[in-house]
């Protein structure tokens, strides 16, 4: 993010930092008790986009910034959502679900094609039996979380769906959340083998062919593989972009319940951001 895209940031995350302070209950008047370290709104954008980038412990993240552990930590469950709601404001960050043709095409009306995956970052072993086996990805070979995306040509992420455990196959993901029933029949989707059977659902769903057990594809559809894979690479380039912040590709660290989540819808609406500020 250069210092422009950085100060375009500042105006909205300061005035939600104000409203957010002034509507809380104050124990003592302002100005008392032990003195901010993260002085103003400046200094505590800086320090959440370090986080997101760097996503250093809270030891290490209180020695850069002069904090104890226990403020580092409890700064950043603060300044998370303050910084969540500023790009929500401005229209970047992801949808979780659309519900119709109708929202899909007054939030995103000039999309002409749009590319479909799963994308999944490592989190520490569960200790439950059940969880361990629940989050295993037999892809990864590790313990991890798993989101679908649907992205545009321009490598924006449109539509997040919610984490999900890594065991869970790309096909029966998209059959319970169903990020594609709102995306309208003249809209191209371009998606991986991951989705095999979607085709004889939606109308207009690419696919690359898939190799029949005992033969081999003839030239023209591999040449078809090959033409579908250079299209759809946006779609992994996208996934490159957003995992850029190391809070959300890095093996997941916290403990509060459902941050992961939290964390990707955040750092994909950064990476909108910095498309449309670049």
């Amino acid at each position: 993010m250069n210092r422009k895209a950085f100060e375009e940031l500042l105006v909205g995350f300061s005035l939600l930092y104000e409203q957010t302070r002034q509507s809380q209950p104050r124990q003592r008047a302002v100005g008392g008790g032990r003195k901010a370290r993260l002085l103003g709104s400046q200094e505590k954008l800086f320090f959440i986009l370090f986080y997101f980038k760097c996503y250093p412990t809270f030891d290490l993240a209180g020695i850069i910034f002069d904090l104890h552990r226990s403020q580092a930590h409890e700064w950043m469950h603060r300044l998370q959502p303050i910084l969540a709601e500023t790009l929500g404001k401005k229209m970047v960050l992801p949808e979780r679900k659309l519900d119709s043709i109708e929202a899909f095409l007054e939030r995103f009306p000039e999309v002409k094609r749009v590319m479909m995956g799963g994308t999944e970052r490592p989190i520490q072993r569960p200790q439950d039996p059940e969880a361990q086996k629940a989050n295993y990805s037999g892809r990864k070979k590790r313990h991890t979380r798993k989101h679908l995306a649907a992205v545009d040509e321009r490598k924006r992420v449109l539509v997040l769906s919610r984490a999900r455990e890594g065991k869970l196959h790309d096909k029966r993901f998209q059959d319970e959340d169903d990020l594609v029933g709102a995306i309208p029949d003249e809209i191209p989707i371009e998606a991986d083998l991951g989705f095999l059977g979607l085709q004889k659902e939606y109308v207009n769903i690419h696919l690359p062919h898939r190799k029949p057990k005992g033969a081999e594809l003839s030239s023209e559809q591999k040449g078809e593989n090959r033409a579908l894979s250079q299209s759809r690479v946006v779609c992994e380039n996208a996934f490159a972009g957003v995992k850029r912040y190391n809070a959300v590709s890095a093996i997941y660290r916290n403990r509060k319940v459902g941050f992961d989540d939290h964390l990707m819808l955040t750092a994909a609406g950064l990476w909108n951001f910095y498309l449309i500020a670049a």
